[in-house]
Order: structure tokens, then C-alpha cells, then sequence
């Protein structure tokens, strides 16, 4: 049999459980009652409850104790709202208690309209809290699956920033390099709405010739022009109530840009050639690479069309900026190539590893990807080495010192060392790990090249 939720009542004085147990059973909810705080963190320990209504003063604890012992638990538990009571009307008691992240409280002796409703909110709450956490697991699922990896500061603002402006209606401007992944950030914005079961459509305006894209975008009507010998709808009807997405639109005219300004601020449209106005209710996620900013400064960009599809900015940084994220998206990488879980056993060396990590990727995520897929197809055994990298990525050395040094300084021995450590490995690992082979093609003796694996500590490496 459903219920309207699970309730926990936690009171010392009997006749009070009792009351509660009846009245809560009375509106549909399933109710527990016990009458110290050891017994109830028994029962929480043992069953999920959606609501813990509990006394403050009791015998053996107070109710703030059990306030604390459920705000204490995991974060990925299933979260318990509490409310509080007191006899007392001590309202010091009771901000004390909504400050610890009590949902609410209410004082004795009390009307049952009233915690019927403070009862009714909770479970508001605690449905609408759920909901939240569980479409902030698909998203970052979904979102993994599209490329967009990494726990990097940034990476995890940019996934947070996703969730957040998901459920809104505002139109979203994602900003960045080629081969970030705005598309895929697009992508998840869609996933994660409550128009995820609409169309998401994609248009690149600087791939499509002007003359075509305001009938692409706008659809046009029988006879409108050469060629229209049916009635077409574009692209803006076919969303219907999903999502828009016009990638590069740095690059659209400025009569189009005309256009699509008023189409964004009268919610409609009329297709090439027709009179009928035809409303949409598809949400618009924009995509550059340029600064819009600057183009707007320059005349190329209609300042008012900027602010209309910036209302949230999404912006993502270049894969240089976050060279922490690279093991982690080549490892997704190999595995999504291979089609083996975890890759099989195909393995990166080190020494490839640290060239994939120090080269700049004019390209980002798009170009790690193009050359992982590149080293997976050439690779001749079960792992990945630098001969199998492309000569740009192999002759990489990583940022200028110039570039390198932040204002607060480096450690000159350190980065010294990290350079001559990628080096050596890079030797070991094009001569099979042969040591004397390694140390001749760095053109030192095997005694020096021996002392320097002791040095770095890389003495027992093998390959």
C-alpha cells in the first residue's frame, strides 16, 4: 500500500506518540513513533524515513543531538527533513535548530492544521531535493558519455553551472575555443530540462551560405524563391517546445542578426515568403569561439542580439588550461576506441603520457581525441608509446619558461628535474627498456644514465 511518506516520531511523552501516530496514519503517512533519542537513531540506522518530527528536551539527549547525528550522515544517503518541537516556546531553541538545518519547528501545544502543513512543505521539499540529486547524477553521467571530463576546478564549475541553469528558461551563451565541447555542453543543458523529450536542434551558422540560412532557420513557404517548390518549416519550428542551438553565431550577417532579434523578443516567426506568424517556445543555447564582446565594439556584432542570448554564460576553458584533466580524457578515450572497458589491455606509457600532457592542443578535446583514436590504430602492441604520437605532439615541450613562470615564482631544480625524468623515460621507452641503447641515444655513458635514473628515483623502471 503507497503512502504519502514515512514519518519518524520522536517524543517522550507517550500520549504524544500516540496522537501523532493516529493523526499522521489519518492523512496517508506511514508513522514510527519512539521515545528517546538511542531508539531513534536505531531506527534511522535500520529504515529511510522521509520526515523525523522530533521533541527538543528529552530524557538521555536532546532533539538537536538527533538533528545532528542525520545531518551527519553521507551525502549520497537519502536525505531525512527535520522538524522540531518544543514546549517551551523557546524561540532561541528553535533558531538554534533551523541554523543546524532543521526544516522547520513548531511549538506545544499545537493546531493539526498546522503541522499538516508544515508536514505537506517538508515533503515538498524533500521530493523536489531528490529530484534535484537525481538529475544532477544523470546529468554528470550523461555528460561524461558526451566527453565533457574531467575534475579539474574549472571542469567541475562548468558541470555545476549545467545543473544549475538546466531547469531555467533563460537562454545560454557557451563560449570557447574550437574543440572545447560546446556542443556538448548544449547537449547537456537539453538532457538535463524538462525538455529533454523535445527536439534539440543544431545549426552552424558560418557553415551554411547566407542566402539559405534564414530559410534553414525560419523555414519559407511554396514559391518564395527558385527552388521552393514545396513548403518547408525551419528549423526553429521543428524544435517545437526543445532546444535551439546556434553554434558559431559570431558569424551570422548583421541582417540576420536583425532577424534573429526580433524572433527572440516576439517569441515568432514567419517563414521566407509567407505572412502567417508562427509562435515557438524552443529555449535558444548560443555558441561562439569568438569574444562577442569585442565584436560588438567593433560594429560586427548587435550589441542588444549579445544580451539577449547572454543571459547565462557558459564559458569553457582551453584543454592547456587544465592539463589535469588529460589522463583522465585519454583514458576515456583509448576505452571509447577500443570498445573495451577500461581499454582492454592497451596501456599509455609514461613518457607518451607526458607528452600528451605537455603539448598545448590548438585543437582541445577534439585534437586529444583525433590523436588518441590516431595512436590506438598504429600501435603495434598492447601499449601506447611515443612513437605512435604525432611528430607535433612528440616535439612538444611544453610551455615557454616564459609562459611557465607564474608570479609567484618556480622551483628552477624541480622543473629541471621533471624535464630531464620525461627524457630519460622517453629514451627507455623507444628502446624497449634496454638501458645502454637509451643511454646512447641521449648520447651520455650507461654509468651517467644509470646514476641519473638513481637521482630521479626511476632506478627499478622498467618498460
Amino acid at each position: 500500500m503507497s503512502t504519502r511518506g514515512r514519518v519518524l516520531i520522536v517524543d517522550d511523552e507517550l500520549s504524544m506518540q500516540e496522537f501523532l501516530e493516529i493523526f499522521l496514519r489519518s492523512e496517508g503517512y506511514a508513522a514510527q513513533t519512539c521515545g528517546d533519542i538511542e531508539t531513534a537513531l536505531a531506527h534511522l540506522e535500520n529504515d529511510d524515513f522521509d520526515v523525523v518530527v522530533t521533541d527538543i528536551q528529552m530524557p538521555g539527549g536532546s532533539g538537536l543531538d538527533l538533528l545532528r547525528a542525520v545531518q551527519s550522515r553521507p551525502a549520497g544517503e537519502t536525505e531525512t527533513m527535520v522538524i522540531v518541537m518544543t514546549a517551551f516556546a523557546s524561540t532561541e531553541t528553535a533558531i538554534a535548530a533551523m541554523k543546524e538545518g532543521a526544516y522547520d519547528y513548531i511549538t506545544k501545544p499545537f493546531k493539526v492544521d498546522a503541522i499538516r502543513i508544515i508536514l505537506e512543505k517538508a515533503m515538498e521539499k524533500k521530493s523536489l531535493s531528490s529530484e534535484n540529486r537525481r538529475l544532477r547524477t544523470e546529468l554528470r553521467s550523461r555528460v561524461r558519455e558526451r566527453n565533457l571530463i574531467g575534475t579539474s576546478r574549472t571542469m567541475q564549475d562548468v558541470v555545476e553551472l549545467i545543473s544549475q541553469v538546466a531547469s531555467t528558461k533563460a537562454n545560454v551563451l557557451v563560449s570557447g575555443e574550437s574543440g572545447t565541447g560546446k556542443e556538448i555542453v548544449a547537449r547537456a543543458i537539453h538532457d538535463a530540462s524538462d525538455r529533454r523529450e523535445a527536439p534539440f536542434v543544431a545549426v552552424n551558422c558560418g557553415a551554411i551560405p547566407e542566402n539559405l540560412l534564414e530559410s534553414e532557420l525560419f523555414g519559407h513557404v511554396k514559391g518564395a524563391f527558385t527552388g521552393a517548390i514545396q513548403s518547408k518549416p525551419g528549423l526553429f519550428e521543428t524544435a517545437k517546445a526543445g532546444t535551439v542551438f546556434l553554434d558559431e553565431v559570431g558569424e551570422l550577417t548583421l541582417p540576420l542578426q536583425v532577424k534573429l532579434l526580433r524572433v527572440i523578443q516576439e517569441r515568432s516567426f514567419r517563414r521566407v515568403g509567407g505572412t502567417d506568424d508562427v509562435r515557438f517556445d524552443a529555449r535558444v543555447v548560443a555558441a561562439t569561439n569568438r569574444r562577442l564582446e569585442d565584436e560588438v565594439a567593433g560594429g560586427r556584432f548587435r550589441e542588444d542580439l549579445y544580451y539577449r542570448l547572454n543571459v547565462i554564460e557558459v564559458g569553457l576553458p582551453p584543454l592547456r588550461d587544465r592539463r589535469e584533466d588529460i589522463p583522465l580524457l585519454v583514458a576515456h578515450f583509448v576505452e571509447k576506441v577500443t570498445g573495451e572497458p577500461g581499454g582492454g589491455s592497451l596501456r599509455v606509457s609514461e613518457s607518451a603520457m607526458q607528452k600528451l600532457v605537455e603539448y598545448d592542443y590548438p585543437g582541445n578535446v577534439r585534437e586529444l581525441e583525433n590523436v588518441i583514436e590516431r595512436a590506438v590504430a598504429l600501435c603495434r602492441e598492447d601499449r601506447i608509446g611515443v612513437d605512435v604520437l604525432p611528430p607535433t605532439v612528440v616535439r612538444a615541450r611544453g610551455a615557454s619558461a616564459r609562459d611557465r613562470i607564474p608570479e609567484a615564482g618556480v622551483q628552477l631544480e624541480d622543473l629541471l628535474a621533471d624535464y630531464e625524468r620525461g627524457l630519460l623515460l622517453e629514451a627507455l621507452d623507444q628502446c624497449d627498456g634496454v638501458k645502454k641503447r637509451a643511454a646512447q641515444r641521449l648520447g651520455i655513458s650507461f654509468r651517467s644514465f644509470r646514476y641519473r635514473l638513481e637521482k630521479l628515483g626511476l632506478e627499478d623502471q622498467e618498460r
